[in-house]
């Protein structure tokens, strides 16, 4: 690697602990300016409400120590320093930028197809019966040629030429990449939205059996209130008619509705009905349901771009059993994954998992400072949808804003949050060398949250009963930052053995690291940088 790459890459390092080891900012809750006189009330009542929220609003409350020292040292520094991960999937082009780039001329794009992502939504009930949260993104996707397809993709990938690729793996970054060249249509009306009654999930062969049950009615056509935002989004809970559904009072069943956005072509999804009250489970993605590595760049990019997503061990098995055996269970799967390739992941879960509703990062989420906040945005809003639903949290321990906002929601909302569940990367993946912060986890009842090396530790846990904690999983947890390279920080070396256990790694204190390690960790992550690992 050349000099001035091998310097800027233990830049990166040492900017990292040192952001990482600065005082976190004081949690405070965020108010929002409303774009109508009322947004997002939950429940709906009567009127149609729009759900998104301006990424301006966000940013313009967010504490930013962080970016503050970040803004500092130059604008070449990669946003993952931020928040303490690889954070590849950034700074997508959209738009003009994609007309510019391929060169497209207003008449060849007026003539392209409208397409939709209509991303599954969940519906809640009411006085007023069931609202459906609508949302998603109207799109035209241009013809690109396989030679800027190859071109775009390269710059997504890492150290990698997509034409040295097997060609079934190039095929599928090119077709990513091709959801990714997209040009979003902002300002247009959803017209039409059909909606009729779906199979049941047993009946129809997805995975995982039990769930979601065929509506008993629902057909219609409804019309969003709204226009489309700038960058294409809408995101809109509608009161629909009952037309023969069975209500939310007299179930605790969850009911499932075909959707599809006519005029457009890949417009089609499922409306989940959950009634008010069960169990919703709220499941993450990468690292956690597959295989993606999202702390090594050049593996998640792969992982991510090229090839086949890889179930993470026995995890379907899981949650398989989790769906038989909670046939009224809720799944409800949220990452922060960029919208633009949403539908990868979604075909990933429905061939590989129990079926369920779906969010993913909008658009006017586009930059890290808004990306560090979407995830507690998101469950916020089905958490307020949902007042009476007892919810499970599964992640992963490489996701610094899981790290924050899974214990703060068990405090925020302590007769919602029922089970978080933490896979902890660092215990199994050597390839994991970011530290995380368990000290949001202080003063939970242990009995509510458990770290889990495997999925077998999650076999012992029955959750109708409202079970949380494998007591034979040993913890051996303190609370503060954890999993640090070389060692750095151990108090012991049976602090150290918790790596065998779910527990966290080695137990570190983060002023100590901090003055006893910063320029060795620098080193440490540079040379598993140049190496590629």
């Amino acid at each position: 690697m050349p000099s001035h790459l091998t310097n800027h890459v233990l830049l990166q390092a040492s900017l990292w602990i040192l952001a990482s080891s600065s005082p976190a900012p004081t949690a405070r809750r965020v108010f929002v300016a409303p774009h109508e006189a009322v947004i997002t009330p939950s429940p709906v009542e009567r009127d149609a409400t729009r759900t998104y929220k301006n990424r301006r609003d966000i940013l313009s409350d967010l504490d930013s120590d962080v970016d503050s020292i970040l803004s500092n040292l130059g604008s070449d520094i990669p946003s993952y320093v931020a928040s303490g991960v690889p954070n590849f999937f950034q700074n997508f082009p959209v738009g003009d930028d994609v007309v510019s780039s391929l060169g497209l001329q207003s008449s060849e794009l007026a003539a392209l197809p409208t397409n939709a992502l209509n991303i599954d939504p969940y519906a809640n009930w009411t006085s007023s019966g069931w609202n459906v949260r609508f949302h998603g993104n109207i799109y035209k996707q241009p013809n690109t040629s396989t030679e800027d397809l190859n071109k775009f993709a390269n710059k997504f990938l890492i150290g990698v030429d997509i034409t040295s690729l097997p060609e079934s793996q190039q095929d599928q970054a090119r077709n990513l990449t091709a959801e990714i060249m997209v040009v979003q249509q902002g300002d247009v009306a959803v017209d039409t939205i059909h909606l009729e009654p779906a199979p049941s999930q047993g009946s129809s062969g997805e995975p995982g059996g039990g769930g979601a049950t065929e509506a008993t009615g629902g057909t219609q056509d409804i019309t969003l209130p709204y226009n489309t935002t700038t960058e294409g989004d809408f995101d809109v809970f509608v009161p629909i008619a009952s037309n023969g559904l069975t209500a939310g009072n007299e179930t605790q069943e969850v009911q499932r509705l075909n959707t599809y956005i006519d005029g457009t072509t890949l417009g089609n999804g499922t409306a989940y009905l959950v009634p008010p009250e069960g169990i919703t489970i709220v499941s993450d993605i990468d690292d956690i349901l597959r295989v993606t590595k999202i702390y090594e760049p050049k593996e998640g990019l792969l992982n991510s771009f090229a090839r086949p997503f890889v179930p993470w061990e026995n995890m379907p098995d899981i949650y398989a059993n989790w769906s038989a055996s909670l046939p009224n269970a809720h799944f409800h799967y949220l990452t922060t994954t960029p919208e633009q390739v949403t539908r990868n992941y979604m075909q990933f879960i429905y061939a590989t998992y129990p079926g369920g509703s779906f969010d993913t990062r909008p658009l006017n989420f586009s930059d890290v400072t808004a990306t560090l906040s979407i995830r507690k945005f998101l469950l916020q809003k089905v958490f307020e949808t949902f007042p009476q639903r007892k919810f499970v949290l599964i992640a992963d321990t490489s996701n610094s804003d899981v790290m924050r906002d899974y214990p703060e929601m068990a405090k925020d909302f302590p007769n919602q949050v029922q089970c978080i569940f933490l896979r902890n990367t660092t215990s199994t993946d050597s390839g994991d060398q970011f530290p995380y912060d368990t000290s949001g986890f202080q003063g939970l009842n242990q009995n509510m949250y458990m770290f889990f090396k495997d999925p077998n530790d999650l076999t012992n846990i029955d959750l109708a009963s409202g079970s949380c904690y494998n007591t034979s999983i040993a913890q051996n947890l303190t609370f503060g930052y954890q999993g640090l390279p070389l060692g750095l920080g151990d108090t012991s070396a049976v602090n150290g053995s918790a790596n065998k256990t779910g527990a966290a790694s080695p137990l570190v204190s983060r002023d100590a690291a901090h003055l006893r390690g910063v320029c060795a960790l620098a080193v440490a992550l540079g040379c598993a940088f140049w190496m590629g690992l």
